[in-house]
């Protein structure tokens, strides 16, 4: 995570627990100076973030996975055992798992807090105009509540809560026919992903779910589209645009 924040802001800023990492990183970016806000969240990108919600319910099922399936998920080597309860998917259910797994109760010690007691750096202007790349794209686009041929998109965190709701009513035997363009072994992890994905924005970062965001699977640069992506590969991320831009979560 990472954006731009005031003097004020980057002046009472925090040291990690660690002991040494900074929060704040200062830059001179087009002309201008910058507090930058900076934080990785390992473990949180989608991928990863799968196996900390399975480690929730452990062996047990787990009410983010679609009705109906049992299998294993790899992930950084290691294999970890993926089934569904016998009620199957619930929304209400997988999304207390997933605040569970995002530690949201967690302080970090301070009245601005994301999840997993980190500070969040305090919010303000720079995080007026959000732009939401990488995985948050392709789910939408995959739920089928954005056009993938086109390279951004403006949408509100309440559309992946609606379209969550519909695919955790989902068994995994109707799957490939409702989700024609989610990856085959990606199928189990439908209602997860769109969970996750809503979580995150609302309950971890403090977006208000009704709040115009814009997806981006393409930025405009210098005449150009760019790929907006996280060359890690397993990050989610969001960018801000406003008098503080930069912002990146991932």
């Amino acid at each position: 995570m990472a954006y731009a924040i005031s003097d004020e802001d980057a002046a009472k800023a925090p040291i990690a627990s660690d002991g040494n990492t900074k929060f704040v990183q200062n830059f001179y970016l087009k002309g201008s100076n910058y507090n930058l806000y900076v934080h990785s969240y390992l473990r949180y990108g989608l991928q990863a973030a799968r196996v900390e919600i399975l480690k929730v319910t452990k062996d047990l099922g787990n009410p983010c996975i679609l009705a109906a399936y049992q299998g294993t998920y790899t992930y950084g080597g290691e294999e970890y055992k993926v089934s569904a309860p016998e009620s199957g998917s619930s929304f209400a259910r997988c999304r207390k798992v997933i605040l569970e797994a995002l530690k949201i109760n967690k302080s970090c010690g301070y009245n601005e807090c994301t999840f997993d007691g980190i500070w969040s750096g305090g919010g303000g202007a720079g995080l007026n105009n959000l732009y939401v790349a990488s995985f948050f794209f392709d789910k939408a686009a995959q739920a089928g509540f954005i056009d993938s041929n086109k390279p951004d998109a403006i949408v509100k965190p309440f559309d992946f809560k609606r379209a969550a709701r519909i695919a955790c009513q989902t068994k995994f035997v109707d799957a490939r026919a409702k989700y024609p363009n989610v990856y085959s072994s990606d199928l189990q992890f439908v209602c997860l992903d769109l969970v996750y994905e809503y979580a995150l924005l609302v309950n971890g970062f403090g977006i208000d779910s009704r709040k115009k965001i814009t997806l981006v699977k393409q930025v405009a640069y210098h005449g150009s589209l760019a790929e907006a992506a996280w060359p890690l590969g397993n990050a989610v991320a969001i960018l801000s645009s406003s008098k503080y831009s930069t912002a990146n979560y991932y």
